[in-house]
């Protein structure tokens, strides 16, 4: 579903109802990575817009709407069908600081300094073949506003056979793919936004982070040179609260190479550490674990056994 949206939206213009609204946790105390609580919302009646529109609205990119709404149609929802909102979180097991982004779940972790928030936006990345990096410690080196864009000739030869010309040199403005500002990290990529209302939550850049207009100029305005960025490639994540309770939170994994990217099937979730300690703890409800790592909802869901999930209060003799 997800390579046919972005093929489809990749020809398309798309009008948004409202502008992009960054999501704003307060930290949860240490120990904790839970943030935030789902919301579900009505498609109205007069509905005349696409997926994309309310997942602008709410701050989600278009693929976490789909994980959490996977009979949603993402041109026309069907008017008076619910939305789950996913706005509930499991924090990345990262140093909070910085910039943070998994490219497996397609969201940024932005985490100002001295504020205990923390601020969650959708991303775009890399398309299969011209891969974001993963697995990656940088720093932001340089901000532009007003970026240029110079298409590298593998980039270009590409476009050709689409049928498609791209000139040699993009100046700055409104018609440039990179948008009106770039966070530039490393010496090859950057954090950049957008000339067009598609691609949050898809695969459709030449390897940069792509965000909408509203979010990259936040970004733009609060981070500074030399922030700490880490990238990450994690798309199950788990956390035991203080209360003793187990969730997991699971993205579909990107594919790791063309065939997996044009099949129809599930891509295999990766055998990480992560996953091994989910299945040998003893605290968790291991059916309910494995439904959700086949259903990859990218919502946290409560997996604790159930003595964890419902004690039983001990009567007095």
């Amino acid at each position: 579903m997800l390579r046919r949206v972005t093929l489809l939206f990749s020809s398309l213009l798309l009008l948004a109802v409202a502008p992009a609204q960054a999501v704003s946790y307060p930290l949860p105390p240490e120990g904790s990575r839970l943030v935030g609580s789902p919301l579900t919302i009505t498609i109205p009646h007069d509905n005349t817009f696409p997926l994309e529109a309310f997942a602008a609205k709410y701050g989600q990119g278009l693929s976490n709407m789909l994980e959490a709404n996977p009979d949603a149609d993402p041109f026309l929802p069907k008017a008076g069908s619910q939305l789950v909102i996913p706005q509930q979180v499991i924090l990345p097991a990262t140093a909070r600081e910085g910039i943070v982004i998994n490219v497996a779940e397609m969201r940024l972790y932005y985490y100002p300094k001295e504020s205990n928030t923390v601020e969650i936006l959708p991303i775009g990345i890399g398309q299969a073949g011209r891969e974001t990096p993963r697995n990656w410690v940088t720093a932001v080196e340089r901000k532009q506003e007003g970026p240029t864009w110079t298409p590298t000739a593998n980039t270009r030869k590409a476009y050709e056979k689409e049928g498609k010309t791209l000139p040699a040199f993009v100046p700055a403005g409104p018609d440039n793919p990179m948008g009106l500002y770039a966070i530039y990290i490393g010496k090859l990529y950057a954090i950049h936004g957008t000339n067009a209302n598609f691609g949050i939550g898809l695969r459709v850049s030449q390897g940069c982070i792509r965000l909408r207009s509203d979010d990259i100029k936040y970004l733009f305005d609060n981070v500074p040179v030399g922030t700490r960025v880490q990238i990450i490639d994690q798309p199950v994540k788990i956390t035991t609260e203080p209360d003793g309770s187990s969730w997991v939170e699971v993205h579909e994994p990107l594919s790791r190479n063309r065939a997996e990217f044009e099949s129809s099937n599930k891509v295999p979730l990766p055998a990480t550490p992560v996953l091994h300690a989910l299945m040998k703890d003893e605290g968790i409800d291991a059916n309910r674990a494995s439904q959700e790592l086949e259903r990859r909802s990218g919502m946290p869901v409560n997996i604790s056994a159930p003595a964890v999930n419902h004690p039983i209060d001990k009567q007095p003799l």
